[in-house]
């Protein structure tokens, strides 16, 4: 009997280590590869920003704080939507640099922010532009700090900027709706999506943004 039960053990023990992955929290295979330590750090950092709070459309706002400067009367420039300021103040506080103000007024930032981010001065920065929803949601979630940008055409009009963060969505999910963001704008989120943050720029979604990716120390 004893000898049986030690066969049992091996057999089971065997068995087990052939045993299929199981799915993660959500409940599905992650497109992306699970959420590192340094992805949960990021994580942590965005969400302390406080975005749904701060940084709100159609008040001047300080950009590094996202808190209201000018009062609730205020109806000058630079208050219509702050998605580059909040993506700015956020580089600030991981030590990175992003052009911000005073290098660049509020005013038209996001579309400035893109085209910056492909210059030589970026990439000397550690700024590298990467391809694809696929390998922007991969870097978010082993930590990276990572872009998601539209130039608008018409210089004279706003673009968009939002920040890629860990998911660990499917890879049905992906491909709908883009990595996971968290943004300022005429709406701000903590947490949504690329096709629903930037779906008040058509041309955008899925083939006109571009990621930016810089490691996090």
């Amino acid at each position: 009997m004893n000898m049986f039960r030690a066969v049992f053990g091996v057999l089971v023990l065997s068995a087990g280590s052939f045993a299929p992955p199981q799915p993660n929290a959500t409940g599905h295979k992650s497109c992306c590869g699970e959420i590192t330590a340094a992805g949960r750090r990021l994580t942590a950092t965005l969400d302390a920003m406080k975005v749904e709070s701060l940084w709100l459309a159609h008040e001047h706002v300080n950009w590094e704080t996202g808190e209201a400067d000018r009062g609730g009367e205020y109806r000058g420039p630079d208050r219509h939507t702050h998605c580059s300021a909040f993506a700015a103040a956020v580089a600030k506080r991981m030590d990175v640099y992003l052009l911000r103000p005073p290098e660049h007024g509020q005013q038209l930032l996001a579309n400035a922010q893109a085209v910056w981010l492909g210059t030589e001065q970026a990439r000397r920065q550690g700024w590298q532009e990467i391809s694809g929803a696929e390998r922007a949601q991969t870097a978010a979630n082993r930590g990276h700090f990572v872009l998601v940008v539209y130039a608008n055409p018409d210089s004279h009009a706003p673009g968009h900027i939002a920040i890629v963060r860990p998911s660990e969505k499917s890879a049905a999910a992906l491909e709908r709706h883009g990595p996971q963001i968290i943004q300022a704008g005429t709406h701000n989120h903590t947490s949504t999506t690329v096709r629903i943050g930037f779906s008040s720029h058509p041309e955008a979604w899925p083939a006109g943004v571009r990621y930016y990716v810089h490691e996090l120390r």
